[in-house]
């Protein structure tokens, strides 16, 4: 049943409309950004509770109520304890590299599945865990389960959606990352008022929720059309499946380009070896610095640390964990509104209003933190308020853009014939910054107090500065189309011309 009319991408191309199929298996399978989201919102959440810190950090707990001397921005430091944090990222960053053969050998749904199995069998170790082994075990298996749904899931969205709301329909992974952190902020909240404190093991354990959702869901997802062209001997396979994705019997356009596409691919045998090659340079590039943006950021800082943050500037524990919900809930509805402008006012313009706005909430947050908040003291109650708006100003700017866009733009730029490697590369590259973040956070919250904040707001502004410069619009652009593009950039077309050239005299490739 079709929800949605007619329409054809401004190429003029191909048509179709928005049917529920596709509406129904995109929402299944963005599924794998709650469990992401959850896992982001719940580590720091619990990291801030006292009976966690007994049974697992002891000296961290003990270093928090005892040492009276310590600085306030030191007070959480412990390679121990971001080691918690950041396994489940070094554990994604290696089986990412697994996901990709996986992905493009067996399909997009076989990837889905098996992100979705490893995460339950994470979730449930993490609740029952009685000792640290236990507990970094199952990070490390929730670390597979979302390098995997990582790889696949934004690759599905772009794959199943349209062309011409590709970017809401892929934006639909980032809107359910938000989900995930909101409902890990809110679990945290109330299973911390448990008497007894044992509130910590449901945090972890309510992780299989989502993961049997994604894992159950999967069982049941369709293949994508340019899945099913790459493993299907019989092409009408795939063309009835982009027949029923698109609701109409007319995707010959959309079905041609699909095939071309796939004929490609199977002349490349080595595909990481093949995105070396100069004429996919910009997209290499993009795929290694748009994900390296996006951590650094310091969304992470919000994002896993958040209670431990607001404690730091002197919040109390329901007070630390009630302010991540609220900044938790205003980056769920700058994702959700960014998802209905994306495919209207574009990709760069979103790049430049985020950017402005983090830049200006860090550099306010930590001139504040500078002035008022010292080593021992605490930022009074108009202070305290005016840093949770600001922060809460930083992550509506993140969930207008680096947030959604950050996932976006390496899933729709990549030719099907390195799209499996690319992905992989953004995925892994997101991964290891996620890992180097989380794991020196504290570390250097602690050495460089405020400072921390002026970082992470340079670093903000230097991408907004490289968005502007370097990234061509794709708003529009249908997903075989995209090398187009490049051509036309000021900048990336001496590469990709002027290899296409020397391909049309001799078939020579420059390195």
């Amino acid at each position: 049943m079709a929800v949605g009319p007619v329409v054809a991408s401004e190429s003029g191309k191909y048509n179709g409309r928005i049917t529920s199929f596709v509406v129904l298996s995109c929402m299944v399978a963005a599924t794998g950004g709650i469990i992401f989201g959850y896992d982001i919102g719940i580590s720091g959440g619990v990291t801030s509770m006292k009976p966690f810190l007994l049974k697992f950090f002891p000296d961290v707990y003990n270093k928090r109520i005892q040492d009276t001397k310590i600085s306030n921005y030191c007070k959480f430091d412990s390679q121990l304890l971001t080691t918690f944090t950041s396994s489940l990222y070094i554990a994604g960053l290696i089986a990412t590299f697994f996901a990709s053969p996986v992905t493009r050998a067996f399909g997009r749904k076989t990837s889905i599945l098996i992100g979705g199995m490893a995460f339950l069998a994470g979730a449930a170790l993490g609740g029952a865990a009685y000792n640290i082994y236990m507990l970094i075990v199952g990070r490390v298996l929730l670390g597979v389960g979302v390098g995997f749904a990582n790889q696949s899931v934004p690759l599905y969205l772009s794959e199943m959606a349209p062309s011409r709301y590709r970017g809401a329909f892929n934006m639909g992974f980032q809107f359910c990352v938000g989900i995930g952190v909101l409902s890990a902020n809110l679990l945290n909240y109330g299973t911390q008022k448990i008497k007894g404190g044992w509130g910590w093991r449901i945090s972890l354990a309510m992780a299989a929720f989502p993961a049997s959702i994604l894992t159950i869901g999967a069982l049941f997802l369709p293949e994508t059309p340019n899945s099913l062209i790459q493993h299907n001997a019989d092409p009408n396979t795939a063309k009835k499946m982009l027949q029923k994705v698109r609701g109409t019997d007319d995707v010959h356009a959309e079905f041609d380009d699909l095939v071309a596409a796939n004929e490609t691919s199977k002349t490349i045998k080595h595909h990481f070896r093949n995105i070396m090659k100069r004429k996919y340079r910009p997209q290499l590039v993009m795929s290694i610095l748009i994900p390296f943006f996006q951590q650094v950021t310091g969304i992470n800082v919000i994002s896993f640390y958040a209670p431990i943050l607001f404690r730091t500037i002197g919040f109390g524990e329901s007070a630390s964990l009630m302010s991540a919900v609220v900044t938790g809930l205003v980056g769920l509805a700058m994702t959700f509104t960014s998802l209905l402008i994306v495919d209207k006012v574009g990709r760069r313009t979103l790049f430049a209003i985020g950017g402005v706005q983090m830049f200006i909430s860090q550099m306010l947050i930590g001139s504040i933190m500078a002035a008022k908040l010292g080593d021992h003291g605490v930022l009074s109650k108009g202070y305290g308020f005016l840093v949770l708006v600001l922060i809460g100003a930083y992550v509506a700017g993140f969930g207008l853009s680096w947030g959604p866009l950050g996932w976006l733009i390496p899933s729709e730029i990549f030719p099907l014939e390195i799209r499996s490697a690319g992905q992989s590369i953004t995925v892994a590259v997101g991964f290891l910054f996620t890992f180097i973040v989380a794991q020196t956070f504290l570390a250097m919250l602690c050495r460089l107090r405020s400072g921390t904040f002026f970082f992470f707001g340079g670093w903000v502004a230097v991408m907004t500065v490289f968005v502007y410069l370097f990234l061509p619009e794709t708003k529009n652009v249908p997903i075989e189309k995209m090398d187009g593009i490049w051509k036309q950039h000021w900048f990336w077309k001496r590469y990709v011309c002027e290899e296409d050239d020397l391909e049309s005299i001799d078939g020579t490739q420059k390195p």
